[in-house]
């Protein structure tokens, strides 16, 4: 199977979306919240438009689709929140339907964290113009290279979308829906989101194994540069190993999806555990790349013991991602209502993300590539 359409079969899983269940939180638990949304609704229902199905009539929250009871919750979270720490002594926040509340901003819920992920697009799309400007064409990693900025620009674009608007309009309120209902319509975008994200970890781990342990197509150009015989698995039997790989995480990331969308509540802990074994798996295998010892040849024209001066850079980028990473273990209310954990996670991995095309960019155009011959 060739690459294009391996990662044609690996885009095919972001296409599964079912419904499925979370779990309510402390702040949509409250009485008083609940009483405080029923009194909004009653008060801008009409007999025309039951169900306080009309939308806002601001511009902006019409496009980002605030329905009428959408609305009502978010007013209602404000309102209390600001009672709770107006309070002597001031009660603790509380998180609302699983997410903690955030002024909005031209209809965006999150607007920290859709910044945040749109600066991360932008790096991906700048350093994959940059990483393709700098390698040759004929270079090749050059098209894994390529899909991979393809893979983590969507992934980002689905996570601004996400924290634009988690779901088209919240009807998990216990009040206008059965117990069996509550919680069915986790968004769309949400699983968006996470998938998308799944699918760029698991090719970057895909991608890495190619890169190290040269499962890449050698060109009959690049194999007559140097006398010495290439590192690289002979052909077929590469093809059949990288065709196996391939497999290996396609399988990987459909059973994924799968088991998140067939659950009867979607598994946040999994997704977390998934990511973050994915994560630790492709920064344990640069890690090889950079220590000092001779773990793995580097490149295919080299000796196992030829280590470039830039080899220090992955080990390096590994440890700043696990201390951004750790932000994601933390949970703590926004400040000022506007930038949380999560957002400050997404602003982090901005520069990461620009290190990794400059290391990219070192490591394709080392003299290994070429047996030391121009």
């Amino acid at each position: 199977m060739k690459l294009p359409n391996l990662t044609l079969l690996l885009g095919l899983a972001l296409l599964s979306s079912f419904f499925c269940t979370i779990n309510a939180s402390s702040g949509d638990r409250l009485l008083e919240y609940q009483d405080c949304v029923s009194s909004c609704v009653s008060s801008t229902s009409s007999p025309s438009v039951p169900n306080c199905s009309s939308s806002p009539s601001s511009l902006s929250l019409r496009l980002t689709r605030w329905s009428c009871l959408a609305n009502c919750q978010y007013l209602c979270t404000h309102s209390l929140t600001t009672l709770h720490l107006n309070s002597s002594p001031p009660s603790r926040v509380h998180q609302y339907y699983g997410k903690w509340p955030f002024w909005r901003f031209l209809g965006m819920q999150e607007p920290a964290s859709v910044l945040f992920s749109v600066m991360n697009m932008v790096a991906h799309l700048r350093g994959g113009k940059y990483l393709m400007r700098k390698i040759s064409k004929s270079h090749p990693m050059r098209g894994y290279y390529r899909v991979w900025t393809f893979v983590n620009v969507n992934a980002w674009l689905w996570s601004s979308v996400f924290h634009t608007r988690g779901e088209s309009s919240w009807k998990r309120h216990r009040l206008w829906r059965s117990t069996e209902e509550i919680g069915k319509d986790v968004p769309r975008t949400e699983k968006l989101d996470y998938f998308s994200a799944a699918l760029a970890i698991v090719y970057s781990v895909f991608m890495a194994v190619v890169r190290l342990f040269h499962l890449y197509k050698i060109s009959s150009h690049q194999t007559s540069l140097t006398k010495s015989p290439p590192a690289p698995t002979p052909g077929r039997r590469r093809q059949v190993v990288l065709l196996m790989w391939g497999y290996i995480c396609l399988f990987t990331l459909l059973a994924h999806v799968f088991y998140l969308t067939i659950l009867p509540r979607f598994d946040y802990t999994y997704n977390m555990a998934f990511n973050i074994t994915l994560a630790a798996l492709y920064s344990l295998l640069w890690l090889c790349y950079s220590l000092p010892i001779s773990l793995i040849r580097r490149y295919p024209y080299s000796p196992p013991s030829y280590r470039p001066a830039f080899a220090w850079k992955p080990g390096a980028i590994v440890l700043l991602t696990a201390c951004a990473m750790s932000l994601e273990l933390l949970d703590f209310p926004p400040w000022n209502r506007i930038l949380d954990a999560h957002a400050l996670w997404h602003l982090s991995t901005v520069p990461i993300v620009l290190m990794w095309y400059n290391f990219f960019a070192d490591d394709s155009l080392d003299e290994g590539w070429r047996g030391g011959r121009l």
